[in-house]
């Protein structure tokens, strides 16, 4: 009978013990969750056991999973004292602890020059090594594509890159634009003024804005034009000085389009790409202004591509489950303009 020889899994194994001080029974409680279920989220997200004994923890697991899961506990237990942990809060910093599995030579210096931006209600970082790389690209670059699925924090982080340079006073407005292809861009026949016609299109980029500045304020801005909405077919003939400019659901936009929309940018101005060419709403023959855009542009200077994936998801959990199964059954489309 064959000797199975099992020194490989002992080596690849580790066994880390933590003491959490002060032995405080509530923020333990808040740290572990109702019936654990913060520990067992973050053994199922890490691939490792997690034993407690009152404030005495021990890690079982691949010694850099196990080392994440108990930094991830200390950085937890230090939050308990000041905040009600959640699932949903749990998931965030999982998203963190997870940065040693893709981060590689080219993050240090993102790293050393992370990006914090300051809102009016609260500080917004870039979580894991795309979104920081995101932000800095947002910040060095006249010309920004993200691209990548869903719940990748692209429109969002474009949204509160945008916020900081008006409080800033580094742009005068800011110019929201998508291509309204489920209106075939006639625009004419819907009711209500230009802002409403277009207001459906552009929600995720007003509800960013509402939890940044606050609906009354953001009312005010739209009222004085320092915040603009336009439909992509509106943009033609203009030039934006001064401006910082979001086009959201690139993927939907055609050729010339894409063109049209690069060409209006001015002095002093600033634009972000985003959209997701694994959804594309375009008519089977047209092809994609966002998809052309990555490839003719990929190396001209002053523009910027980010590329994000399923593991940049900072939804629920099952988002990024949902994004991988499509990967892998061989839907994705995506482009990597890395």
């Amino acid at each position: 009978m064959p000797i199975r020889l099992l020194w490989p899994d002992v080596v690849m194994s580790q066994r880390l013990n933590l003491e959490l001080e002060p032995a405080d029974t509530e923020r333990l409680a808040n740290l572990c969750g109702q019936f654990d279920q913060h520990l067992k989220q973050m053994e199922s997200r890490l691939q490792v056991d997690i034993f407690c004994r009152g404030n005495l923890f021990t890690v079982q697991g691949e010694q850099r999973q196990a080392r994440a899961a108990r930094r991830l506990l200390k950085q937890l237990y230090q939050l308990s004292e000041t905040e009600m942990l959640t699932p949903e809060l749990i998931n965030l910093h999982l998203q963190d602890s997870g940065m040693a599995e893709i981060a590689d030579a080219d993050n240090s210096e993102v790293q050393a020059d992370d990006i914090t931006i300051i809102t009016k209600r609260g500080a917004i970082r870039g979580r894991g090594p795309n979104q920081k790389r995101y932000l800095h690209n947002i910040n060095q670059h006249a010309v920004n594509f993200g691209i990548g699925p869903a719940g990748t924090g692209k429109t969002y982080l474009a949204v509160a890159s945008a916020v900081a340079a008006l409080q800033a006073d580094q742009v005068q407005r800011i110019v929201l634009v998508r291509p309204a292809v489920e209106a075939g861009e006639r625009l004419g026949f819907l009711p209500g003024d230009l802002a409403q016609k277009v207001d459906p299109y552009l929600r995720p980029l007003y509800d960013a804005l509402y939890e940044m500045l606050g609906f009354d304020h953001v009312t005010r801005l739209i009222d004085r034009n320092v915040i603009e909405v336009a439909p992509l077919a509106f943009m033609r003939g203009r030039t934006l000085n001064d401006a910082f400019v979001i086009l959201d659901e690139a993927q939907n936009t055609t050729t010339e389009q894409m063109k049209m929309f690069l060409t209006r940018a001015g002095f002093g101005s600033t634009a972000v790409i985003t959209g997701d060419v694994t959804q594309i709403d375009l008519p089977k023959h047209q092809l994609s202004g966002l998809k052309q855009a990555a490839k003719i542009l990929k190396h001209v200077d002053g523009i910027s591509f980010s590329s994000f994936s399923a593991k940049d998801v900072v939804r629920h959990p099952m988002v990024q489950r949902i994004v991988q199964a499509y990967d892998k059954a061989g839907l994705d489309d995506s482009v990597d303009a890395d």
